[in-house]
């Protein structure tokens, strides 16, 4: 079995790790993305048919990366598209129908629908898949979770998988409980902690490694990994492009990993709203004074919590931007404070088993119950935390925060 991880630019990014020692002056020195080097990785593809994994954030420059590629006369035969579309712009959890891209004419195979992992059927006439989508470094952010099936699917039909590797906006820290088995599912399909501090590169090399796919044992088939050029985990990389419809500013973005536990509650996370995932309530909060009203928005937020219906609660867009470019930890306050403002008659987790996959355990939810101190619930991972981080460092392909 061949399958593997091939790293090109090996000796660059060696080269990076020698000099961060002695300061940060390689990064004041923009990132280059992997898919922005197309003269490592277009030779490899040169005379086979090219399947792409992407979306709206797969750009080299000002130009989409199949745009790029076709100009180059790569052999580009199909797209597939993970959750909210090629385009990215379709809502969270909206089905994403099989098509036909209006400007390539390239037909479109949809990873968010009845098949979440490529068949056979769709990669007969693939040689080579390229998988370029950026990810912004929590759990349960479900582009992960299709380069999961990828991979799978790459290793059971012997094709070739070429991954361009992007920062992670939330590259510089670690935290949050570990993914227990139980509570596998498309929102978390890793046992790695909410925030995991990988970008999809390296935890393309975890998976392999720690066996988290399942591999046939006559698999030829072989990963390749192109890293970014002037990156490192201290790097604070604010994205161009917004990766889904509802993370649509920095502040968003960092603040996603403490907000998105809320999907499983009664609580807002402002989506239908001109600040989604900036702000929290719900009807009759005893917490915060801030008010807003959700609102349907098509392929942004259709039928929203609480749509058309006041919310009390918390303004987070107000919050310091560089505090949170620099916060190291999950706000778990915010939760019990939720909690605690709430009085109403149906249940504060209103999609306990959802909440269960998000948080990737059951505990969070019963100590929040129990009346536990944010503390205490951040203690409840801490053990697991100390064992995935030593983890962790095995597949780093980048010098780390630490």
């Amino acid at each position: 079995m061949r399958i593997g991880i091939v790293l090109l630019l090996l000796g660059t990014l060696l080269s990076c790790k020698s000099q961060s020692p002695t300061g940060h002056a390689a990064m004041a020195m923009q990132p280059i993305v992997g898919a922005a080097q197309t003269e490592i990785y277009v030779p490899l593809l040169a005379g086979k048919r090219v399947g792409i994994v992407a979306n709206q954030t797969s750009v080299v420059g000002q130009t989409h990366l199949v745009d790029t590629l076709l100009s180059m006369r790569v052999q580009v035969v199909k797209v597939f598209a993970p959750e909210h579309g090629f385009r990215g712009d379709a809502g969270a959890g909206e089905h994403i129908a099989d098509g036909k891209d209006a400007k390539t004419g390239l037909p479109l195979i949809s990873l968010y629908g009845k098949n979440k992992k490529p068949t056979a059927d769709m990669l007969s006439d693939v040689d080579v898949l390229l998988f370029d989508i950026q990810d912004v470094g929590a759990r349960f952010y479900t582009y992960i979770s299709t380069m999961h099936y990828v991979m799978e699917a790459a290793s059971e039909n012997n094709k070739e998988l070429i991954i361009l590797d992007r920062p992670n906006p939330n590259g510089h820290f670690v935290d949050g409980p570990v993914l227990e088995a139980p509570f596998k599912s498309f929102v978390g399909m890793h046992p790695i902690p909410i925030v995991h501090g990988l970008t999809i590169g390296e935890l393309a090399q975890m998976i392999i490694g720690e066996k988290w796919i399942s591999l046939s044992d006559q698999s030829t088939s072989l990963v390749t990994v192109i890293p970014c050029k002037n990156y490192d985990h201290r790097t604070r990389y604010k994205l161009p492009i917004r990766p889904s419809p509802n993370l649509s500013s920095a502040r968003a973005i960092y603040l996603y990993p403490s907000l998105c536990w809320f999907e499983g509650t009664v609580v807002s996370v402002g989506r239908g709203t001109a600040l989604p995932f900036e702000v929290i309530g719900f009807p009759g909060n005893t917490k915060g004074n801030y008010t807003f009203t959700p609102r349907d928005i098509a392929h942004v937020a259709t039928d929203p919590p609480h749509e058309n219906t006041l919310c009390t609660g918390y303004d987070l867009s107000q919050l310091d931007i560089d505090s949170l470019e620099n916060a190291t930890r999950i706000n778990v306050q915010w939760l019990i404070d939720m909690y605690q403002g709430y009085s109403g008659e149906k249940p504060f987790f209103q999609s306990p088993d959802f909440f269960d996959k998000l948080c990737g355990t059951a505990s969070i939810r019963k100590m929040v119950l129990a009346g536990a101190s944010a503390d205490s619930v951040r203690a409840s991972w801490s053990a697991d935390l100390v064992e995935y981080k030593k983890k962790r460092k095995h597949y780093l392909l980048y010098p780390d925060f630490e």
